[in-house]
């Protein structure tokens, strides 16, 4: 399934203890059409306030269950689910498809208003920045970041240490329509909270307060001290997932159907 969701309402993707997560909403939905799926798999995590238009997640439904055409399934859910969470679509796959371990990369949109007004209709969909920022440095910067780097310096931290925190980026750029500006950050794989961190960054080289010469030294440290700012969750969309060719297939296998 390819799912879409506003993150304002809700404490990130994760079923959560305190707090509702999106995952939480759609497995209730499945429950009422397919009582023995108990849980989904998606191929990322997302925190709170943070939306998505291309979460991808699978899940297996006996096959004495599942007794409808596979392309009203999307419609079937969206009947059970709020209006801030959206399947939009939703096909067969192999057995041994699993969204995230399958997952061979992952594009991160973040929005920033960058004009001394706030535009309301985007009031939860990005960070209004009032200061003038210089794009041509924040572009020469984002450049910094592609390749593989060890990010620990622009994650948040977590209570329990990472295997590894070196990730590729293969785009990190800015558009900029009028006061807008969207950050395309894309890559094999993402830190906690790392896409905000970076972005953070990279608005205050654009204000001056990180000098355009210190983001390779920051990228050396991994020292998330030295990083800058970490972004508001508001502003960042999980955007697509790619997956290779093992994505690709048909039918369920064992009288199971994953979808």
């Amino acid at each position: 399934m390819v799912i879409a969701y506003d993150g304002t309402a809700y404490q990130g993707w994760q079923v959560q203890k305190i707090g509702t997560g999106v995952q939480e909403k759609i497995e209730a939905a499945f429950g009422k059409m397919f009582p023995s799926v108990k849980r989904i798999h998606s191929s990322s995590r997302t925190d709170t306030g943070v939306h998505a238009l291309g979460m991808v997640a699978h899940v297996e439904i006996p096959k004495a269950e599942f007794k409808m055409p596979v392309a009203r399934l999307a419609l079937a859910l969206n009947a059970f689910l709020p209006d801030d969470i959206r399947v939009q679509s939703a096909v067969r796959v192999p057995e041994k498809f699993h969204a995230r371990f399958n997952a061979t990369g992952k594009q991160y949109r973040y929005f920033v208003w960058n004009h001394v007004a706030m535009n309301p209709l985007l009031q939860n969909r990005a960070w209004h920045f009032p200061i003038k920022l210089d794009l041509a440095k924040m572009r020469a910067a984002a450049k910094l970041f592609i390749g593989k780097h060890d990010f620990k310096c622009f994650a948040g931290t977590r209570d329990y240490e990472m295997a590894s925190n070196v990730r590729t980026l293969t785009r990190c750029d800015i558009k900029k329509s009028g006061a807008q500006l969207m950050f395309i950050i894309e890559g094999d794989g993402f830190l906690y909270k790392m896409c905000r961190g970076i972005v953070g960054t990279l608005v205050q080289v654009g204000q001056g307060k990180i000098p355009l010469a210190r983001v390779e030294d920051i990228l050396a440290s991994k020292d998330r001290r030295v990083a800058g700012m970490t972004a508001p969750a508001h502003g960042l969309v999980l955007w697509k997932v790619f997956y290779g060719k093992s994505h690709k297939g048909h039918g369920g296998h064992r009288g199971k159907a994953q979808i």
